[in-house]
């Protein structure tokens, strides 16, 4: 591929944008797209590029620098502090449980020493926080139960890189030390002054964002000028991986850490959205280089091992987070999907087996094929979630989510169903019950469920895009079916099955945007309720009220906005994928619903107007 930067964006980019749309429209999700990516344009496929994967790694390895920069900002200290138990109690019994067997075999069973066996172990006992947060968001589970306990894990993994890397060197002998060939500053130095020099390195970079990054924001963003408020964080970003590259230290931790010191930041939000753009793709760029440097050949001449050794690592994750889960007492089936999520070796494994490859603490052969090893696992994780979601879920969740009704059989049916009893849904079914109006309640959560019931809701657990728990909820003789699912892609599963074996229930479908509005206007929903709309409205009567205008003139107002707004979505849901047509009927429409507004402000006011006012009344 050579020097040519403009071919290899062409490829790169070219190889994402085919296979990615592909592997989602058969229910793949975009990490196997890009993964799969990159083993078509890898050396052992269509050969594309590098040299067993090289090149693109090197230009994925600022993919992950990026990524973990990004990780880090986004991590908050409150959220920390909340969450505390379950990041230091789950997160500590995956890594050490898992750590301690993978090092036991390795030293019974291959025969390694103890230095290298805990190399390796404490490598294969990270999970990919890459893969995870980028499933927990394409398919909604951020807020379950097994969401929130891998968010956990992750976190723990994620801060005790840096001990581990500070502890890795002192595995090493002085005289493999003194042998490195890679020259770094801190190569030469006995493994005491090599782990001081770890760890003075991440107190520099602490002090540095506390005392020198935030007072030179401030400078910068006196300028007004965002783009270089751009280049000041990729210049920050850049210049801590160059530092640690310097020292002998991995770049991607070097930042991570940097960005978990700029969480507290003023800046914050204008460092995540700077970058924000920069984020799917460079992840995207990751997963292809993990792709393309799967070692075909390593594989075809070592198949049993390969495979064998992938198995028995993700079935020991995979005990050990089963274990975790049963003694944070966390519901079966999503005790399974934690496993299932975690299961795999994550990128940080690279950088420590990297690192220990450079500390020939491990055998170049051994670390070769432990990179395969990774990659694999990153690969299959996907695909075994695929298989959990279609195979398994959907009836081990049936079975064992609720322990005091084994099939949640529904007794009682009602005119009403809600599908989906987080805040929005309960919000609902509240305000119904208070109305006289008793609804049938489905959620797929079952801890969620189980609070609820507790809390003196009739819940009913179990999948509501599924046919034949609709039909015992009544379904075939209920007048409404109320779609009110935390994921839009679940929701609009939800709503084709109720409307095509449903064609009498009425449904009314939450949506979190306009655009998730135009998709159900696709499916034929006609009675929309965006989650956006309603309170910013209502916020804006608080507005005008506030600022002198009558309740009454305020509150018509919004019922006249809303109108308008509702029938310029419909209008605008035709045009939307026509980037030109719908920029210039937008403008039409804001222009109209302005002027319709406008049409009676200055209309003398009637005595009813102030009708709503206390003030006036008094």
């Amino acid at each position: 591929m050579g020097n040519n930067i403009l071919l290899s964006s062409i490829i790169f980019l070219g190889a994402a944008i085919i296979c990615v749309p592909i592997a989602k429209k058969i229910g793949l999700g975009s990490v196997l797209g890009y993964l799969i990516a990159g083993i078509l344009i890898g050396p052992f496929v269509l050969g594309f590029v590098g040299q067993e994967g090289e090149d693109i790694m090197h230009a994925a390895e600022f993919g992950v620098v990026m990524m973990l920069f990004i990780i880090g900002l986004e991590i908050k200290p409150k959220e920390f502090w909340i969450m505390r138990r379950s990041i230091i109690g789950m997160g500590s019994i995956q890594m050490f449980f898992t750590t301690f067997i993978i090092a036991a075999i390795c030293i019974f069973y291959f025969e390694f020493s103890i230095q290298t066996s805990f190399a390796i172990a404490l490598s294969i006992s990270m999970s990919s926080t890459a893969i995870i947060l980028q499933t927990l968001k394409e398919k909604g589970l951020h807020k379950s139960s097994a969401g929130q306990a891998a968010f956990s894990v992750l976190l723990f993994q994620d801060i005790m890189v840096i001990p581990i890397l500070a502890f890795l060197p002192l595995l090493a002998a002085n005289d493999i030390l003194n042998a490195t060939s890679e020259h770094t500053f801190i190569s030469s130095l006995t493994p005491g002054l090599k782990t001081l020099t770890v760890f003075g390195a991440m107190a520099g970079i602490v002090l540095t964002g506390l005392f020198v990054v935030e007072p030179f924001m401030k400078i910068i963003a006196r300028t007004r000028l965002r783009e270089l408020f751009t280049a000041t964080a990729l210049f920050l970003v850049i210049g801590v991986a160059y530092l640690m590259s310097i020292v002998g230290i991995s770049p991607a931790l070097g930042t991570f850490l940097a960005g978990v010191v700029l969480a507290n930041s003023s800046f914050r939000h204008e460092l995540e959205s700077d970058i924000e753009p920069f984020k799917g793709l460079l992840l995207g760029l990751f997963f292809i280089g993990v792709g393309s440097s799967i070692n075909f050949n390593l594989i075809i001449e070592k198949p049993a091992l390969v495979f064998s050794i992938v198995l028995f690592i993700m079935l020991i994750k995979a005990a050990v987070l089963l274990l975790a889960g049963k003694i944070f007492k966390i519901k079966n089936d999503q005790n399974l999907l934690l496993a299932f999520l975690l299961s795999q070796v994550g990128e940080f494994a690279f950088v420590l087996l990297n690192f220990s490859g450079q500390l020939q603490i491990i055998d170049p052969k051994w670390n070769a094929l432990l990179m395969v090893v990774v990659a694999l696992s990153m690969t299959i994780t996907p695909i075994l979630l695929l298989i959990n979601e279609r195979f398994i879920d959907p009836y081990f969740g049936m079975k064992e989510g609720i322990k005091e009704n084994k099939h949640d059989e529904i007794h009682e049916k009602h005119s009403v169903i809600i599908a989906g009893f987080g805040h929005f849904g309960s919000t609902i079914g509240r305000f119904l019950k208070a109305n006289g109006i008793h609804a049938t309640i489905l959620d797929n959560d079952s801890d969620r469920v189980e609070l609820l019931r507790k809390m003196g809701f009739e819940v009913y657990y179990g999948d509501a895009t599924r046919i034949d728990l609709l039909k015992s909820a009544g379904a075939e003789t209920a007048k409404m079916l109320i779609a009110a699912i935390d994921s839009p892609d679940i929701n609009h599963s939800l709503i084709l099955n109720a409307s095509k074996h449903f064609p009498k229930l009425k449904i009314m479908a939450r949506a979190r945007n306009r655009f998730d509005a135009y998709e159900l206007l696709d499916l034929g929903v006609m009675n929309i309720y965006r989650e956006t709309l309603y309170t910013s409205v209502h916020m804006a009567v608080d507005v005008l009220h506030e600022l002198g205008i009558r309740n009454y003139t305020a509150t018509r107002k919004a019922q006249d906005f809303i109108k308008y707004d509702e029938e310029a979505m419909r209008e605008l849901a035709a045009t939307r994928h026509d980037t030109k047509t719908y920029i210039l009927s937008v403008r039409e429409q804001i222009e109209l619903e302005e002027k319709l507004l406008s049409e009676d402000l200055h209309q003398q006011l009637t005595d009813h107007d102030g009708a709503w006012d206390s003030s006036s009344m008094k």
